[in-house]
């Protein structure tokens, strides 16, 4: 079974991880470590994110 490439950058990603709290943990323990809530919430922060983006550019 192959890995899918991330869509977010690995910078991107450990910005989000500081906001959210949990980058001492995948510092420590790496990105398998986190658990499935909070890499859900990133990819809902990361959904907001982008929301707000675009709203701001078709103003």
């Amino acid at each position: 079974m192959s890995r899918r490439r991330g869509m977010m950058s690995q910078q991107f990603k450990e910005e989000l991880a500081k906001e959210l709290g949990f980058y001492d943990v995948v510092q420590k323990e790496g990105w398998g470590a986190i658990r499935a809530k909070d890499a859900g919430n990133m990819v809902k922060l990361a959904i907001q994110m982008a929301e707000r983006h675009l709203a701001e550019r078709t103003k």
